[in-house]
């Protein structure tokens, strides 16, 4: 019988296709400058993160270059990084890994993006319909785990084909870096199965989310393997319930029903079953946000892919967290807007209210007073120590 997890990771997340104080708005938004992402990278660094999520697709800015600008700025910091099946070759795809893992000395997790919006995919070239797609991201993923291993070798697929393929120059992380995927489809669980280390969704309600876990432990256990899950979520942290709700307004308070409405026409389509799944949690409709206890889906009616926050204080945010723990959950990637404040609300507030894996620690608190910790009281004594309640 399976047990749920004891720990838990938290990843943070590099907004490298925009940030600001409101959704939905140019109001209040922030330049997404190199000086910004590194920002918020040496931050989610010092702070205790796991590592950081960097998106990928034609709104972003590429998440390969910002990686590697972001490695030398950091100690600790992991990247997820997307390899995008289809779009990229999978040896190219191979040598960029190793790469990346060795200098960043094996920071490096990747995250494997088929791609769920059809209008995007033909402005890269890429005109296969929904399942072709996971039918060449089985095929990528067998040639690109392959290389990373340092096998040399043949292969001829249905639409890929290498001839002695190899790689000189191994990652630092063997076999190869974590492989992290999300796809709620048939065909996507599918390769998931077969292949992956970490399944990740979106943020669903508890009980989808425990389904979701348990379908795909069973489909993993007909391929004699075992995987993790991952889940993706913003949050909204305040000092109390009332004022994180208050802020989860004010997020919104910009987007006007005609930007609801052309976010709803772009999620249709998409043929990504997850956004689907997303898109149905509020209908496009205000007055049915709260998807479940403490789970907002406003940030869904104008963002796609992962569209629902955690919304509270911080033992209420803990204890949703430690609930999809339960559930099978031992990996977060949240994010919050915008997303430098949020990385220390978050870190300050909740982790330390977490039961937290070896590689995410809790931000640093007052101890013996070795150097500016708090404002000093009066210019001549440190204020007293406080530790969070765990």
């Amino acid at each position: 019988m399976s047990t749920a997890p004891t720990e838990a990771n938290v990843l943070w997340f590099l907004p490298t296709h925009g940030d600001g104080r409101y959704l939905g708005t140019s109001h209040g938004a922030r330049s997404i400058s190199l000086g910004y992402l590194s920002q918020v990278a040496r931050a989610a660094d010092e702070l205790g993160y796991y590592g950081v999520l960097l998106p990928t697709g034609r709104s972003c800015e590429d998440s390969w270059v910002i990686a590697s600008a972001m490695v030398p700025l950091t100690t600790r910091l992991r990247y997820l990084v997307a390899v995008r099946p289809g779009l990229q070759s999978p040896t190219v795809a191979a040598r960029m890994t190793a790469t990346l893992d060795r200098i960043s000395n094996g920071r490096l997790l990747i995250n494997v993006v088929t791609g769920g919006d059809p209008v995007e995919n033909k402005g890269d070239g890429i005109f296969l319909a929904h399942d072709e797609r996971y039918e060449v991201t089985e095929e990528f993923l067998q040639i690109y785990t392959r290389l990373l291993a340092g096998e040399t070798f043949d292969f001829a697929g249905k639409h890929l084909q290498v001839e002695g393929s190899k790689i000189l120059y191994p990652p630092v992380q063997q076999p190869h870096p974590p492989l992290y995927f999300g796809g709620s489809s048939p065909a996507g669980q599918d390769v998931a199965a077969k292949v992956v280390q970490k399944y990740l969704t979106w943020g669903e309600p508890p009980a989808a989310v425990a389904a979701k876990v348990a379908s795909m432990k069973a489909l993993a256990a007909a391929q004699g393997r075992e995987m993790t899950f991952g889940i993706r979520l913003h949050v909204i942290v305040r000092e109390t319930n009332e004022e994180a709700w208050a802020d989860a307004a004010k997020l919104i308070e910009h987007v006007d029903e005609k930007a609801i409405a052309d976010a709803r026409k772009l999620y249709a389509r998409m043929d990504s079953i997850g956004q689907s799944r997303m898109a149905a949690l509020h209908g496009g409709q205000r007055d049915k946000l709260e998807v479940s206890p403490n789970l907002w889906a406003g940030v869904g009616l104008v963002r796609g892919g992962a569209g629902t926050a955690l919304v509270g204080d911080a033992e209420t945010v803990a204890e949703r967290m430690r609930e999809y723990m339960r559930a099978g959950i031992d990996t977060f990637i949240m994010s919050g807007y915008p997303h430098l404040e949020e990385a220390y609300r978050f870190a300050e507030l909740v982790l330390p209210r977490l039961p937290l894996a070896e590689g995410t620690k809790a931000p640093a608190t007052a101890k013996t007073h070795r150097g500016p910790f708090g404002e000093m009281i009066g210019n001549s004594y440190a204020p007293p120590a406080h530790v969070s309640a765990s």
